[in-house]
């Protein structure tokens, strides 16, 4: 048992301590000899020396082990389509806080938001750009206030265009609140990549632009091979939308350039790709990849379930032996006329 904790834990913390806490045992046995009374204490000091001294080194691990941190399970939520409006139909709004109190509960590490968090391109080309401020000030305060860590992606809904004012990429708003719209982090060795999947070309689509991608390659010739990786993206790298919802097979509405994206992690552990966009749950695996869209906290965009996905989100576990796994939670919102 103690070789187990020394080689899973920091030695060199607690090894001082421990020696400290040794000897001072050690001089309190000692003193207690000077009584006659308490020759017994005497007789089992000097035997079994070296059982006196794994009881001791052990105990002090015990106690100093529960203040090491802890590189076990990682637990996140990913919300995605969560669709505020100014207007706040179907109380949307109070859909948002109850989805919220459903992700404290589960404890998590972070929250990843899939995009969509804010209804601005889906409410008209001429909206005043102090709505659109006041949304994302709204769905930024309203994430702040869970006093979770929150990564957030962009979605087309989050785009806000106005060239006579230089808003030309769309994710301007998004930047101006939350920080670059793609970049990376690492979590108890898992990298993730949290991808702008609606950058704007003029092609008809949605892509990853050029500066992006040469961003990603650049990023992932540092990272080891081996570490597991997971993509989130508001636009599907894959998905069944249109076969399941209007029985037909089209191309539309994931990544134009899919397989340019693919090819960049080459040999890298991709393990799973969250997405966003389509508000159905659907899960795929290609290649040793899982691809899991995460349904939509609005669901039918907060009018009910949509095709069978209520409102809800994904929790997401990555154990110590970085098996990934997931589970859809409804959240129990019911729509309001």
């Amino acid at each position: 048992m103690s070789l187990f904790l020394l080689k899973n834990r920091k030695f060199p913390e607690f090894i001082l301590p421990g020696c400290l806490i040794f000897v001072l045992c050690r001089e309190i046995f000692l003193r207690l000899n000077r009584f006659t009374y308490f020759w017994v204490f005497k007789r089992l000091y000097y035997t079994h020396m070296k059982t006196r001294i794994s009881f001791f080194l052990f105990c002090f691990l015990c106690l100093t082990l529960q203040a090491q941190p802890s590189t076990g399970t990682l637990r996140f939520a990913f919300l995605t389509d969560i669709h505020l409006d100014q207007a706040n139909r179907n109380d949307r709004y109070n859909g948002l806080l109850s989805a919220l109190e459903k992700v404290k509960e589960l404890h998590v590490d972070f929250i990843l938001t899939g995009g969509d968090m804010v209804d601005v391109s889906g409410m008209g080309k001429n909206m005043p750009e102090q709505t659109v401020d006041s949304m994302y000030r709204v769905i930024k305060n309203t994430l702040d206030q869970t006093g979770i860590p929150y990564h957030p992606a962009v979605g087309n809904h989050d785009r806000f265009f106005a060239p006579e004012k230089e808003y030309t990429q769309g994710d301007e708003y998004f930047r101006k609140y939350f920080g670059a719209s793609y970049y990376t982090f690492q979590e108890k060795g898992v990298r993730f990549f949290i991808l702008n999947s609606v950058q704007v070309k003029e092609e008809k689509g949605y892509y990853i632009g050029e500066e992006q991608m040469d961003w990603l390659k650049n990023e992932l010739s540092s990272v080891p091979t081996s570490t597991p990786i997971i993509c989130c993206t508001h636009v599907p790298v894959y998905s069944l939308y249109y076969p399941v919802v209007e029985g037909r097979y089209v191309f539309l509405d994931v990544i134009a350039n899919y397989k340019e994206l693919l090819a960049a992690f080459g040999s890298h552990n991709l393990q799973l790709v969250l997405q966003g966009h389509q508000h159905l749950h659907e899960e795929m695996r290609l290649q040793d990849v899982h691809y899991v869209t995460g349904g939509a906290v609005s669901a039918n965009w907060w009018e009910g379930s949509f095709h069978g996905t209520k409102e809800g989100f994904l929790l997401v576990e990555v154990q110590e032996n970085k098996k990934i796994t997931w589970e859809y939670i409804p959240y129990g919102w019911k729509a309001k006329p």
